[in-house]
């Protein structure tokens, strides 16, 4: 299976000035999405909690995370964003891809809309 990414832009939500934009790494193993500590303070998000994770290595690591607005494909939504070590390769995360409605086709290895958001 090869990898999918997306151009996705992360701000202050609401924000008008400062994002970080950048290719993530579409991850639907993971819940949250990540990036490099820096870009997000760069771009004004701060830290709000902190939060323990398993990587997929299957150890366990603390990050801290903020809320962030979350645009991709002409979507908009928000939602947590893990501080990251600085060389993180940045991911977009199954809850923000959930949340508009998109999914990640098996086959072909690029995301799909569903024709509605599930509230079932």
């Amino acid at each position: 299976m090869g990898l999918t990414h997306v151009t996705v832009s992360l701000k202050v939500p609401g924000g008008q000035n400062g994002a970080y934009e950048a290719l993530f790494l579409v991850d639907t193993g993971a819940t949250d999405s990540m990036a490099p500590a820096t870009e997000l303070a760069r771009a004004g998000i701060y830290p709000v909690g902190r939060t323990t994770y398993e990587l997929a290595d299957g150890t366990l690591h603390e990050y801290p995370f903020g809320l962030a607005q979350i645009e991709f494909m002409g979507e908009v939504t928000a939602g947590r964003v893990i501080f990251g070590p600085a060389n993180v390769e940045p991911i977009l995360g199954a809850t923000a891809l959930e949340s508009v409605g998109i999914t990640v086709d098996p086959t072909s290895q690029t995301l799909k809309r569903l024709p509605a958001i599930p509230l079932k």
